[in-house]
């Protein structure tokens, strides 16, 4: 594709319009979503990423309605606060007949409800006559379905595709297919009722006359099937109900988070709205899918942060993502893929392109940190829940998991990555991209490489995993993995420290070198516990001044480092997720002034955002007064441990820690910023008990009471 970009490792379409606007309109169900513009359109303007996708495949890539021959005005566009459905609010331009004004702009209100659920996309439109007169008019839906798989529409050449199948034109419905190479014919339904006057396989036409304050009622329903030769036809009412349905459910699985600041509670909401959003449910619970548009699929380390942010205040989250990954675990080897026994995935992909190979990411396991942050999150969620079957069920997979890590560590000294071949992921720490490692000259540096924020992983990994083993009653695995997390702490201590930087190198290259980098990986030690006491209180210092935040969050990179962007995706840019597990980090140890003020920052930037939703990262530019947070152009919105920062800030903020032996929650030096006077927590549950809170601030003090208690779970303070 000749007009493809390229931004670090990933690879973009331009905008295709003068019209581009970034300010889409996101609605995802299960392993369906859709991308519009603002007016409910899809293929006309934008970045070239809209689209109505399912299973990795673009099953509707153009959607255009026209009035009487014209593009109706937007008067509104909103996505509502619970993600269920998008409402448009439009009306006519004056349309003029043989010179004369034929019907004033305003007479006609088309109010236009979009709705996502799993297959099938459903809009109802509703056309009003405020005119005194009656008028007789065209409707018009324009549609295509060009059946791209989404590494495609991503940038991707492909040398050859597959046949598109001749459409099924019938009285109220159009099918499109196509045929793929990998042997599955993918097919797009588009129906109406009532029944069009004229269709074909690109128009659906309707004849609309209303007298003076009438209104008509038409519903379309696309629906995708990708090689079931069956479609799911639902009306919009059922579709509607469904996510009804799914959204109560949601919220009986979490606690109800509220605040007496209204923005900082449009965060929370927003946030909580988008991952239920993003959560599909799999045959083995429910997951967070990574976000919308590029990576709305499983996966590993994505889904494990998101779990870890959530766990205290959703834990059924956790459970799905620790079954999921289970099941998927690598118990084989593939250079290809990168599989290794006991390895967790890193990506899972639907789609053409997956299937035939032509990128490596059908199931694949390029990733060092999802494998340790899976003992981790498995050791945090029993703390938390106390399910020691469950723990018991995935305990082989535990073992799995932790004979990978432990065996890397025996043979490299730390936990290492290169990469097998040549198409997978060059770096295989979170950042990604190929330029994100490099030594202070700006040279990349040599595999095999030890990434620091992973070594913290791993640490913690060896820890948990030995408590496990201990609650099981395997007391010599346990003794084993302590070992391994004591001696892995002195080598990491001795090889990654940097004196003359204040802080931890970023890796350790395949030479033995320290990559002499300020980073905000270190952030991660905090949060793990791996740091020395003595050198966190220095690396919390670093990742609050000037170089590294921003007003904002922590820059990935920071400021007067080789190759320092604030536009560039991993080497300067602000990532919400990587400065909240900072601000964990040095509440865990003790600098809760430290993460209040990355706190504030975050909650500001979210102000700014459309909709309050933090993206997936953001420019990382000097905060300036007056001014927003600058946009990341392709940046994923909604993007799941994005959302997931807020609820790991008012962990940290509270210091919540759970003990399922003692049936008993402790909040450790709990704060409030001074936005905010109280706190309130409903329907927090722990050891078969549950309790409501109020947190107040008076000055710097805090007070805790219990406003309701089911059960003997026990609740205590320390000031």
């Amino acid at each position: 594709m000749d007009d493809a970009i390229q931004i670090d490792n990933r690879w973009y379409i331009p905008a295709i319009s003068s019209r581009a606007d970034d300010r889409t309109r996101v609605l995802k169900s299960d392993d369906g979503f859709v991308v519009f513009s603002r007016h409910g359109e899809l293929g006309r303007v934008g970045f070239g990423e809209q689209g109505f996708y399912y299973l990795g495949t673009r099953h509707l890539s153009y959607w255009h309605l026209r009035l009487a021959g014209r593009e109706p005005l937007l008067l509104n566009s909103t996505v509502r606060l619970d993600n269920s459905r998008l409402v448009i609010d439009q009306t006519t331009p004056d349309l003029f007949s043989g010179g004369e004004l034929w019907l004033p702009k305003g007479s006609l209100h088309l109010r236009r409800e979009l709705v996502a659920h799993d297959c099938a996309l459903t809009e109802r439109l509703t056309l009003t006559n405020y005119h005194d007169q009656a008028r007789r008019l065209e409707l018009e839906y324009r549609f295509a379905a060009d059946f791209r798989d989404i590494f495609e529409v991503r940038g991707a050449s492909r040398p050859r595709r597959g046949n598109d199948y001749p459409p099924e034109v019938s009285e109220d419905a159009v099918v499109l297919a196509y045929d793929g190479l990998d042997g599955v014919r993918r097919r797009t339904r588009i129906g109406f009722s009532p029944a069009p006057d004229r269709l074909d396989a690109e128009t659906a036409c309707f004849v609309i006359e209303l007298p003076p304050g009438a209104d008509c009622r038409i519903e379309a329903t696309v629906s995708c099937d990708s090689g079931s030769a069956y479609f799911c036809v639902p009306s919009h009412n059922e579709s509607l109900q469904a996510i009804e349905t799914e959204l109560a459910a949601d919220r009986d699985s979490r606690v109800e988070l509220t605040t007496d600041n209204e923005q900082f509670n449009d965060w929370i909401n927003r946030s909580a709205a988008d991952l239920q959003m993003l959560t599909t449910h799999t045959r083995y619970g429910p997951y967070p899918y990574a976000g919308v548009p590029w990576f709305s699929t499983p996966f590993g380390r994505d889904g494990l942060i998101t779990a870890l942010q959530t766990l205290w205040c959703q834990p059924v989250l956790a459970r799905g993502v620790l079954a999921f990954l289970a099941a998927t675990q690598a118990n084989y080897e593939d250079p290809a893929s990168e599989a290794e026994p006991g390895k967790v995935i890193h990506e899972l992909r639907e789609g053409e392109m997956a299937a035939l190979g032509e990128v490596p990411f059908r199931r694949y396991y390029g990733s060092v940190d999802a494998t340790p942050l899976f003992v981790v999150l498995a050791g945090r969620y029993y703390l938390r829940s106390g399910e020691r079957d469950f723990i018991q069920s995935i305990w082989p997979n535990l073992e799995r998991a932790l004979g990978w890590i432990t065996g890397q560590l025996e043979q490299h000294g730390f936990l290492v990555y290169a990469r097998h071949g040549d198409k997978g992921l060059v770096q295989q720490g979170w950042k990604d991209s190929d330029d994100a490692v490099f030594h202070a000259d700006g040279r990349p540096a040599t595999p095999p490489i030890a990434l620091c924020e992973v070594q913290g992983y791993a640490f913690e990994a060896c820890l948990q995993g030995a408590a496990l083993a201990e609650r099981l009653g395997n007391s010599v695995q346990a003794t084993q993995w302590r070992e391994q997390a004591r001696r892995l702490r002195e080598r990491f201590e001795e090889a990654f420290w940097l004196e003359a930087l204040d802080t931890y190198a970023l890796a350790i290259d395949g030479d033995g070198r320290p990559c002499a980098v300020r980073s905000s990986n270190p952030g991660h030690l905090l949060y793990n516990g791996i740091a020395a006491p003595a050198r966190a209180a220095r690396v919390a210092r670093g990742l609050v001044a000037p170089a590294a935040f921003n007003g904002w969050g922590v820059r990935t990179l920071f400021q007067g480092e080789r190759r320092y962007n604030p536009m560039s995706y991993h080497n300067g840019s602000v990532w919400p997720h990587d400065t909240a597990l900072a601000a964990a980090g040095m509440a865990r140890c003790g600098f809760k002034d430290e993460a209040l003020q990355l706190i504030e920052g975050l909650f500001n930037a979210a102000i700014h955002f459309d909709l309050h939703r933090l993206p997936e990262l953001f420019c990382g530019f000097e905060r300036l007064p007056g001014q927003a947070p600058t946009h990341y152009p392709v940046a994923c919105a909604p993007q799941a441990w994005a959302s997931g920062a807020v609820f790991m800030l008012v962990e940290a903020l509270l210091g919540l820690e759970f003990d399922p032996g003692a049936a008993r929650i402790h909040l450790q030096r709990p704060r409030l910023p001074d936005y905010i006077n109280w706190l309130r927590i409903r329907g927090l549950s722990h050891a078969g008990g549950e309790i409501d809170l109020m947190v107040r601030r008076h000055g710097r003090d805090i007070a805790v009471n219990i406003e309701r208690r089911r059960g003997e779970v026990e609740l205590s303070v320390t000031i």
